[in-house]
């Protein structure tokens, strides 16, 4: 059978309704002479291709593991793939699913059919009714029925693989007697040394000391897999990927030389912001052409320093601004920024005296009525100063300045443009003087 007809919705043979109807077919197969195998190499059909069927015709579902046939029949995996290739091409065994390798799962094994050649029928007058592959037998021919015993017969019969003959050589024994062997012993004739071949009393020993052996050094390959490993350890937006896939991606540094330590520089030094999302993907835009441009190792030294220069003045800018945050930055809610200034006031009025009215705000803490009320202002006139506070937001942080409170300024302007301004005034604060 062609490749294109080794499966259930192409083949021209009908499923075997029982294993020892199909043992039958297998045994016709094998002295009728019709099947030659389309490989010129390889193993021939025979008892093992005998016992590879009865093995797959004892499965409840035909769906063989090669590894499993391997060890039960103590054969080597190509060649179960050999005959069962062979069954498939006598057209004993079709596919109903072929297998398949799913990464983190393993190997799916590929589920057969039984099915009986329409050869087989033809040939013994087997009388089938329906159509396509689900055909059944419904008689035969009185003149195939003493044939269809004999079939029966080795059907049911186990065949037995034979052992393997040991070579002629391993079976001679070397006896004093010269008994089964082909030769002359050795111990009829007896050699004086000369005396250049004596003992000096400083002979060596005959067992040879076993080499120390040191660590094994890698290959090529076993290197890209190593700085993998050891940079998806050491980059933390390359925790998770696939060491195989970085391992492809550092190729070219690896077998140039690189570092750990480099290879990081390198991918952090060069950052674009046309960049691709996954990991191995970022990865590889930076190391483009790298191992073209720092082709010495003092080249990738300075790209080392000035990456690690560039880290610390990173790292310094992120604490010299969290000080001065810590420093500046007050409470986020309003009614708590409301009750911070009340107490400032009192403790100010406890310590210095009464204040003047025309320095105090009243706060209602208990009912949370704003002091501003906007019904009491032009519509027109609110809008306008909303879109003059857009265009300019330091008019926002001046009010805020003047003595408006933030509450008062969040019902004026809107608390999108309170943030905005409030934002934009932290980031000029924060902005290193040239």
């Amino acid at each position: 059978m062609p490749p294109a007809q080794q499966w259930i919705h192409t083949t021209t043979g009908r499923i075997a309704t029982c294993a020892h109807s199909w043992m039958q077919a297998v045994h016709w197969i094998a002295g009728s002479g019709l099947y030659t195998p389309s490989r010129a190499h390889g193993p021939k059909w025979g008892p093992t291709t005998i016992a590879i069927a009865q093995e797959i015709s004892a499965l409840k579902e035909c769906r063989p593991g090669v590894d499993y046939l391997a060890r039960k029949l103590k054969v080597a995996e190509r060649t179960v793939q050999y005959h069962l290739g062979m069954l498939r091409e006598a057209g004993l065994l079709v596919y109903r699913s072929k297998g398949t390798r799913i990464q983190g799962v393993g190997g799916r094994a590929s589920v057969f059919e039984r099915v009986i050649p329409i050869e087989f029928d033809e040939a013994l007058g087997i009388r089938t009714i329906g159509e396509g592959a689900m055909r059944r037998p419904v008689g035969a021919a009185e003149e195939s029925r003493t044939l269809l015993g004999k079939l029966a017969k080795k059907a049911a019969r186990k065949a037995r693989r034979r052992p393997r003959r040991k070579s002629s050589s391993a079976e001679r024994r070397c006896t004093p007697m010269q008994v089964g062997t082909s030769g002359t012993s050795s111990a009829d004739r007896t050699y004086s040394p000369p005396e250049s071949k004596l003992a000096s009393g400083t002979g060596k020993s005959s067992t040879r000391k076993q080499a120390k052996r040191g660590p094994r050094k890698l290959n090529k390959v076993g290197r890209r897999y190593q700085l993998a490993k050891e940079l998806i350890q050491l980059v933390p937006w390359l925790r998770g990927a696939s060491i195989p896939r970085i391992a492809w991606i550092i190729r070219h540094v690896a077998d140039a030389g690189w570092t750990v330590l480099e290879v990081q520089a390198a991918a952090e030094r060069f950052i674009s912001d046309k960049e691709p999302r996954r990991p191995s993907a970022v990865l590889a835009f930076r190391l483009a052409s790298c191992h073209l441009l720092y082709t010495t190792p003092d080249r990738r030294k300075v790209l080392v320093e000035d990456w690690q220069d560039s880290r610390r003045a990173e790292q310094a800018r992120h604490s010299e601004a969290a000080q001065h945050a810590d420093h500046v930055q007050g409470p986020g809610s309003v009614s708590v920024q409301d009750l911070f200034r009340e107490a400032a006031r009192r403790v100010n009025e406890i310590a210095y005296g009464p204040v003047d009215d025309a320095e105090c705000f009243e706060i209602n803490v208990e009912d949370g009525t704003p002091p501003l009320d906007l019904a009491d202002l032009d519509p027109v006139w609110i809008q306008q100063v909303r879109k003059d506070a857009a265009e300019d937001l330091s008019s926002i942080t001046s009010a805020l300045a003047s003595g408006m409170s933030d509450r008062d300024a969040r019902r004026l302007y809107t608390n999108w443009l309170v943030d905005q301004a409030l934002a934009a005034q932290r980031r000029s604060e924060l902005a290193p003087a040239f």
